[in-house]
């Protein structure tokens, strides 16, 4: 199974209280399920309002079981913030 990063930004990174962590999973799906195990509460809610990145790319509307992880890689977690 992949290991990969998970880096939290804004308020995800408030809501986790910690920049980044490693997981493994096969997919974005399977990450954010081991995300919400982890961190139940607050995390779980800013998650739904989050858009992703994937390794850099855009995660967009796909479904998150069909995003692919690869071993090394890196997921952004980005919450919508004012101004931006």
């Amino acid at each position: 199974m992949p290991k990969v990063t998970v880096r939290y930004w804004a308020a995800a990174k408030a809501a986790a209280r910690i920049a980044e962590e490693p997981y493994e999973a096969e997919t974005l799906a399977g990450a954010l399920t081991a995300v919400r195990a982890r961190h139940p509460g607050e995390l779980t809610r800013v998650l739904q309002r989050c858009s992703f990145l994937v390794d850099g790319d855009p995660v967009g509307t796909r479904a998150h079981e069909t995003v692919r992880l690869a071993e090394g890689g890196t997921v952004e977690v980005l919450p919508p913030f004012a101004g931006g």
